[in-house]
């Protein structure tokens, strides 16, 4: 699925350049749960956006569902990356002035689909989510856990073939925390491929693969 070769980072900020990634080799197969660890300003989420086509390396190649992306145009990558990869991070990012159902709905809105499609889809996320009695309800009348779980719906809803998640227990005490890993490991079982950037060790063991950087380079890889 994921076939990253050589791939190369540096971040110009007036006369200082900062090496994020450092000629980093990196596959996922499809229907892994990779786990990417390492210290701060490592260049996990270089790395993470790199794959989400958010980021654009300095050099490397990058080929993803067979797509060679960086000979794609940006209009081309932005439609792999609506219809493919789902997003969930630390701070949720959910819209304050939509409720839960609006917010879910925001990616299908994006993509051009009839709105009788769209409900169907939603319903159908939330329902595996557990949150169809919470679709009226606005993100800050939920919990955490219960506005990382809408996250994650939002980011399902496409039904995605990656999901990329950013320390998505950030903000979380270890019960809900726990309650979203294990929510990964379901989706995991039934064939969604999910790479996560972690500090914590604990969430990390939740994962099929650990994957270790130091200052833009993979230093080991345990299975």
């Amino acid at each position: 699925m994921i076939i990253i070769k050589e791939l190369t980072k540096v971040f110009q900020a007036n006369d200082v350049q900062t090496m994020a990634l450092n000629q980093v080799d990196f596959e996922v197969s499809e229907g892994e749960f990779v786990a990417i660890m390492g210290p701060s300003g490592c260049g996990k989420s270089t790395l993470l956006n790199t794959i989400g086509l958010l980021e654009e390396p300095t050099s490397g190649q990058y080929k993803f569902l067979g797509h060679n992306i960086f000979e794609l145009s940006e209009k081309e990558r932005t439609a792999i990356r609506k219809k493919n990869i789902g997003f969930v991070f630390q701070n949720f990012n959910l819209i304050d002035e939509l409720n839960i159902f609006e917010n879910v709905e925001l990616p299908l809105i994006y993509l051009g689909l009839p709105a009788p499609e769209r409900k169907v889809k939603v319903i159908d996320v939330l329902e595996k989510m557990e949150m169809t009695h919470r679709k009226k309800y606005f993100p800050n009348q939920l919990s955490g856990g219960q506005q990382q779980r809408i996250a994650v719906a939002r980011a399902l809803v496409v039904n995605p073939a990656l999901l990329l998640a950013d320390e998505p227990t950030g903000n979380l005490d270890s019960l809900h925390g726990d309650d979203v890993m294990n929510l990964f490991i379901n989706l995991n079982d039934a064939g969604t491929t999910i790479v996560m950037v972690t500090h914590s060790a604990r969430d990390a063991e939740y994962s099929t693969r650990i994957v270790n950087l130091f200052d833009g380079q993979i230093v080991s890889e345990r299975y």
